[in-house]
């Protein structure tokens, strides 16, 4: 494909370097819960400004070991239903029960209002999703809120490996943050995921729960129904690798989403950017972009694979949580803002290995996919 909706990058040295350390964790037999991982761990947890970070198995598994560490059984969970299936699932493997709450047009984020509206003496946490790689502003409110009300804030950063709000990093506004590092991330480690938190008791339940709920690693005495959600070396080695070339990473991609906004900002319809708040940094895992009413997504992505060799990225999301058959019965009212905007929006492609020239040819060829759809539209009327 011409552009991808999404590339991985490594240079040669990189393809040395993670080659020479696999080779040596080959030969030593050291494959798991060793240096690397603990080194990834010190270098995210720098990365993002706190403490402490447990490196394990996938994005999904850190949030589920998250609310297991603060005990969300038979309570519900706050999710925003404009998020990926992970986060919910992960709320029900904990044994809690997700209430799905509406989300915010500017960001697609949890919504603060429908958060109040949520709330109840059942509450057991909050989850705040950090879509597309964007900070909500309205996250110090919504800590408020959830402050005030005795709740713990959990980040699902996933998306948001690298982007700040103001001088803070995402993975250090809640109590505790999960992220991903899976293949179409910012940065990867084949598979893998982290958790990064301040609280030191979080930490120490997410060492235990990580490694089949054993109190330590030497023994085999269990103290909790965790799991095998360790991170293998070979995955923490290419995790480190890839996060040294992460600033590089979000400056291409800036660079990217800087062509998208200039054009699509002049342009009179069809397509939209999504402006990217005040104070924010996204690290822009995703180029969101707002479709006009009348334009038909399906149609759109078609033409633009099969004419221009073009492929959009996945939606943030296509499908609200709450309309997925899984979550059927979970409660959830009237979601009207987070129906529009999972209905509304393409991801244009993004990523380390773009060209600016690549970003004008995907700007072209939406150009002319648009005026043909729109052509056809007008003849269709006639």
């Amino acid at each position: 494909m011409r552009v991808p909706p999404a590339s991985i990058s490594f240079t040669s040295e990189d393809i040395s370097q993670i080659t020479a350390e696999l080779s040596e964790s080959l030969t030593t037999g050291a494959l798991t819960l060793g240096k690397h991982g603990r080194q990834f761990e010190e270098e995210f947890a720098l990365l993002c400004r706190v403490p402490y970070a447990v490196a394990v198995n996938s994005g999904t598994s850190a949030l589920e070991i998250i609310l297991r560490a603060i005990g969300v059984q038979n309570r519900e969970v706050i999710v925003p239903t404009n998020t990926f299936f992970a986060t919910a699932a992960a709320v029900i493997h904990a044994g809690g029960r997700p209430r799905f709450a509406d989300c915010e047009p500017g960001t697609f984020a949890l919504d603060a209002g429908s958060l109040r509206a949520c709330l109840n003496a059942n509450t057991a946490a909050v989850i705040i999703v950090h879509i597309g790689g964007l900070i909500s502003p309205r996250i110090s409110e919504i800590s408020e809120v959830c402050r005030q009300v005795g709740v713990p804030l959990i980040e699902d950063a996933a998306h948001a490996q690298g982007s700040t709000l103001g001088d803070k990093p995402a993975g250090s506004f809640g109590l505790a943050a999960a992220f991903s590092f899976y293949p179409t991330k910012v940065i990867t480690s084949s598979e893998g995921g982290m958790i990064t938190t301040s609280d030191e008791a979080i930490y120490r339940e997410a060492l235990i729960y990580r490694d089949q709920g054993k109190e330590g690693f030497a023994t085999n005495y269990h103290v909790r129904l965790g799991y095998n959600w360790r991170m293998s070396e070979p995955h923490a080695i290419i995790g480190r690798v890839q996060l040294r070339h992460l600033p590089e990473f979000i400056d291409r991609r800036r660079e990217v989403a800087q062509v998208y906004d200039r054009r699509l900002s002049g342009w009179h319809g069809g397509i939209h950017p999504l402006n990217v708040p005040r104070g924010v940094r996204s690290n822009y895992y995703k180029y969101i972009a707002l479709l006009d009413p009348g334009i038909k997504r399906a149609t759109l992505k078609t033409a633009l694979r099969d004419r221009f060799d073009v492929g959009l990225s996945g939606e943030v999301y296509e499908t609200p949580c709450h309309q997925q058959p899984v979550f059927r019965g979970y409660p959830a009212g009237r979601l009207l803002q987070a129906e529009r905007i999972c209905a509304g929006h393409i991801c244009l492609p993004i990523s380390a290995r773009m060209e600016v020239e690549d970003a004008e040819y995907v700007l072209d060829s939406l150009e002319k996919a648009l005026e043909s759809m729109q052509t056809v539209q007008a003849a269709v009327v006639d």
